[in-house]
């Protein structure tokens, strides 16, 4: 029998056998290995209940040589026996392996010493298709790193994305944070009747206050659900006996999704479910934290006790959420032997937020740096697209004025390190130069200041990091300083081996730019699909400086030392190479900790003479109300006197850092000649009016990839099997029952379609094009001439056009997708039509390489051709059905 065949005979149920022990196999907690224990034999069962295609269980089998049975419920595991051994010490001791690999020593007392883990990346890969090709030394790593090349430090990575979900849920339980309603329907949770009754209550409540409200529909039924709210720790605690249901769930709901890899689509919407916690309130009706024994997994009672045990300790008694989101990222990153974090944070350019944001922050970070030993800075973050709700360049542009005003307020702070752009790299970095102008500018008083910005994480735009340099270094005064420069990715850019890709390693050289690293990222957002062409030891071969990150590793199943385990095991990094980087990371370190004294020290003066000079009726007249300086953590910091350095903290009272930033805020209107608008641009939504159509229920929507979905380095050509395979859809399909949906600019095989359509058809076939919100004018007279209906995007980028057609032809219609040609955008499509809500056939030719690699990686969720005759009859069978 092979390996990978469910073995029905031994379908079972393990449950009734003498449970002794639980492991996992990964961080995230998916691949659960039960032990059983009877008359000292011990038996495993491997599960993966959080995979619903059964892929990743099924290719580990293979992987290992082992069968697949099923359990009561149906289930794919594989189940073992342990063998037993006695050591030198006479200690008996059980021995797990995996494909002759030792993955833990289990002792009789239920210790288990884990040697070996799964790699978030492999797990990734491993889920998402049904022909896994790693082999099992980059699938089963053995846990060990040698102590001179272990990294210190985390660069790279996001407020949000620190904490992995069992903290999470957490903080949670002992905030006692309101939960929505929304989320509870959304992933299906159980509550008891009693819970079930009050929700009722409340949400009737709930519905009478938005009595007069504008929204119908569903978009009513959400707003009231999200403002409809239990206690969570009542959600947990409250119902036992489905809390171990529910809180496999809501895990689940805090990290990428499982079956194989995301799309940035994806991941905000995991950065929601985050916001829950991470920026939650808490509920109005608090209870006493009874039954955390009863809690079902281990992890979590102990964090939630650890939480409870805090508030004995004056220095944390009152801390809110985010003080507690510090202290436990603090506590998590010693864990991993982490000394030293920067963290990109948005709020940190809003305004008031940012100013009660560094008031927190100076009250509570002494003390969890004296507790840990582990320092952190932030990095002010500034979106590069100013969210999908900013349709208008006019609103964009006074959106990142005010992020550069904030900016210019705080950057003085020692706990600001620097500023960050970051966001899906869907425009060219070019188009942010006047924001980058101003950074600089700002970076010019401050020779320790950070600028860093994201750039190489896709391959649709492989100059920005070269154009990155280049707009720092045009940005400098006469006389100024190249700044402290890092760039976050950098993984494509121009073949490193050419003359283009040499000058660029120059630049970096010659910038002292710092290139951090996150491959788990690049993998579990479609970004990075084959391992083999990753250009990190090109760019220490060059003597480039590069560090790691983990971009937020709890988003990923990841932290630093599985990170470090990825690029030495799988981009098979030598010793030699990883204490390179290790080097790097202790050169940024002494910098940054050098810089973050000489701020200290500057500000500490300025803060307490400003201090000096406000009285009460100064504070309260505007600055800091006394509401304001008595929330529970200024109390805190009052009773223990901690926050800023000991010099200063005396003349200054509680509520007096967010005042004094505040009143910089305000008194700092941003004054600058430069224009953040596009005026080339024009409104979509206002020039195409006329031609905007809802794509119709009825029907099915064929997606043709072929052209639009390129970066501008691109041009399709356009070759004879893709014109005879769209000449024979024309002429084979029903243009009653089969339309077509293009993107915006109209090129390569998508303009052949229309201009077919028009001319051969006399436009009987509905073709919709996908338009970002801002066009320029050719744009607009190209898609008029064509005579195709649109559909007006929330994003400004063409390359986020993906998440558009994603959201309205795959999660509402059964589809099919023809991807003929495409960079990063197109892979993203094809990602997304896997994700499919509803069934989507997938045709990919192998013309396109990114699209081909893209392919590869969906072994068996996606048909591959280079013969329109490969898949024609294919094709036109999904159409008729």
């Amino acid at each position: 029998m092979a390996p990978d065949e469910i073995c029905a005979s031994r379908r079972e149920d393990y449950s009734m056998r003498e449970w002794f022990q639980r492991f996992y196999l990964d961080k995230e907690k998916d691949m659960i290995v039960d032990l059983y224990l009877e008359g000292g034999e011990m038996s495993y069962v491997l599960k993966t209940p959080n995979h619903g295609t059964g892929n990743l269980i099924t290719n580990l089998a293979r992987l290992c040589d082992l069968p697949v049975s099923l359990d009561a419920q149906g289930l794919k595991i594989i189940e073992g026996t342990v063998p037993c051994y006695v050591d030198g010490y006479n200690r008996t001791i059980y021995i797990f392996r995996l494909g002759n690999t030792k993955v833990a020593n289990i002792f009789p007392d239920g210790t288990v010493e884990m040697k070996a883990s799964v790699p978030a990346i492999s797990k990734t890969l491993m889920s998402q298709t049904k022909d896994y090709r790693l082999d099992i030394k980059k699938t089963i790593v053995k846990t060990f790193i040698l102590q001179d090349c272990k990294f210190r430090t985390d660069l790279h990575t996001h407020m949000n994305a620190n904490l992995r979900p069992d903290i999470l849920i957490a903080l949670g339980i002992a905030h006692q944070i309101r939960y929505p309603l929304y989320y509870i329907k959304k992933l299906n949770l159980r509550c008891t009747a009693a819970q079930q009754q009050a929700l009722e209550q409340r949400r009737k409540m709930t519905a009478a206050k938005f009595s007069d409200s504008a929204l119908t529909g569903k978009y009513l039924i959400r707003k009231i659900d999200d403002n409809t709210f239990i206690n969570f720790a009542e959600l947990i605690l409250g119902n036992p006996e489905d809390a171990a249901y529910n809180i496999a769930r809501i895990r689940a709901s805090l990290a990428v999704m499982k079956d194989g890899q995301a799309v940035f689509t994806n991941l905000e919407k995991v950065y929601l479910y985050r916001y829950v916690f991470t920026k939650g309130a808490p509920s109005a009706e608090q209870a006493e934290l009874t039954g955390i024994d009863r809690i079902p997994d281990a992890d979590i009672a102990g964090y939630v006790r650890q939480m409870l045990e805090d508030r004995k300790n004056p220095a944390y008694r009152n801390n809110s959420i985010f003080q507690d989101k510090l202290l436990w990222i603090a506590r998590s990153s010693r864990a991993q032997g982490v000394r030293y974090l920067e963290i990109s944070d948005t709020t940190l350019v809003k305004n008031p937020q940012a100013a009660d944001l560094l008031e927190e922050i100076h009250q509570v970070m002494p003390a969890i740096e004296q507790e840990t030993g582990v320092v952190i800075r932030l990095l002010a973050a500034i979106r590069r697209i100013a969210l999908t709700i900013v349709r208008e360049n006019a609103a964009a542009g006074d959106y990142f004025r005010e992020n550069l005003q904030v900016l210019a307020a705080v950057a003085e702070d020692p706990y600001v390190a620097g500023a960050d752009i970051i966001g899906e790299e869907i425009n060219d970095i070019r188009e942010l130069a006047p924001v980058i102008r101003e950074i600089v500018r700002i970076a010019a008083a401050d020779p320790g200041f950070v600028v860093r910005i994201h750039a190489g994480e896709n391959d649709s735009l492989r100059d920005n990091v070269a154009n990155s340099i280049a707009c720092v270094r045009d940005a400098l005064e006469e006389g100024q300083p190249m700044p402290r420069m890092r760039i976050g990715h950098g993984l494509y850019t121009a073949n490193l081996k050419t003359k283009k890709g040499r000058d660029l390693i120059c630049a970096l050289n010659e910038s002292g730019a710092v290139l951090e690293f996150q491959i788990t990222s690049n993998v579990c957002l479609n970004n990075l699909n084959s391992l083999e062409q990753h250009p990190l030891r090109q760019y220490l071969a060059g003597g480039v400086r590069c560090v790691q990150g983990t971009d937020g590793g709890a988003l990923y199943g990841t932290d630093s030392i599985d990170e470090q385990l990825s690029l030495e095991k799988l981009l098979n990094l030598s010793n030699q190479e990883l204490y390179r980087m290790r080097q790097c990371e202790e050169a940024v370190l002494r910098d940054s900790l050098a810089g973050f004294r000489g701020k200290q020290e500057v500000w500490d003066k300025k803060i307490a003479a400003w201090a000096g000079q406000s009285d009460a009726r100064h504070m309260s007249g505007g600055q800091a109300s006394e509401e304001d300086m008595h929330t529970p953590g200024q109390e805190r910091r009052a009773e223990t006197g901690r926050g800023i350095s000991e010099k200063s903290r005396e003349a200054v009272l509680p509520g007096a850092i967010a005042a004094y930033y505040r009143e910089k805020i305000d008194a700092l209107r941003f004054e600058s000649n430069v224009s953040f608008i596009d005026k080339s641009k024009l409104v979509a939504q206002k020039v195409l009016a006329d031609r905007i159509e809802e794509m119709p229920q009825e029907g099915l929507p064929v997606v043709v990839v072929g052209g639009s979905f390129n970066n501008d380095r691109r041009t399709t050509v356009v070759r004879d099997y893709g014109r005879h395979l769209i000449d024979e859809l024309l002429k084979a399909s029903d243009p009653g029952k089969v339309y077509f949906v293009v993107g915006h600019r109209l090129r390569g095989y998508e303009r052949y379609l229309v201009e077919q359509n028009r001319e051969q058809y006399q436009g009987k076939f509905r073709v919709y094009a996908m338009i970002p919100t801002m066009i320029t004018r050719a744009e607009e007279r190209k898609l008029r001439r064509s005579g195709v209906s649109v559909r007006i995007s929330i994003e400004p980028s063409a390359m986020g056009l993906y998440k558009s057609i994603a959201y309205e032809v795959f999660k509402r219609r059964r589809s099919v997708l023809l991807a003929l040609d495409g960079n990063s955008a197109g892979a993203n499509m094809i990602q997304e039509a896997k994700n499919a809500k509803y069934p989507c056939r997938r045709y990919v030719s192998t013309q396109s390489r990114i699209l081909r690699t893209k392919a590869e990686s969906l072994e068996g969720y996606v048909t591959v051709f280079s013969k329109e005759t490969e898949v024609l009859p294919k094709i036109l069978e999904d159409l008729r059905d």
